[in-house]
């Protein structure tokens, strides 16, 4: 039982922090489109794993650290919000789950099928 609220709480924050990235003046966030892939919270809502994505991978670096530098605001945010009791620390991740599903995809695709019409 406890899982499924901790499941609904991540999808929470997932759309919480998609809304609130849009409101960030940083130009380090907003000059790129990130994604947010999932958000892990631990069983006690003290800390919370952002995985995020981004577009442009040779911006990523510098939008991770937009992202640390904002950590405080949006975490306020998320707690006004959502109105937690304890609203969890944000520690934020790169995800290159799409970037390797999309290499996969090419690796996938470049294959020779293997089949030979007689």
């Amino acid at each position: 039982m406890a899982s499924n609220r901790i499941n609904r709480i991540n999808e929470e924050i997932q759309k919480e922090l998609a809304d609130l990235l849009r409101q960030l003046k940083d130009p380090r966030v907003q000059n790129t489109m990130i994604s947010i892939t999932r958000v892990e919270t631990t069983p006690d809502l003290r800390f919370a794993k952002v995985y995020t994505s981004f577009l442009e991978e040779n911006k990523a670096s510098d939008a991770l650290k937009g992202l640390k530098s904002a950590s405080g605001y949006l975490r306020r945010e998320l707690g006004r919000a959502l109105q937690l009791r304890h609203t969890p620390e944000l520690q934020w991740a790169l995800d290159d789950s799409i970037t390797y599903g999309a290499k996969l995809l090419e690796l996938i695709n470049s294959l020779d099928t293997g089949e030979k019409e007689d």
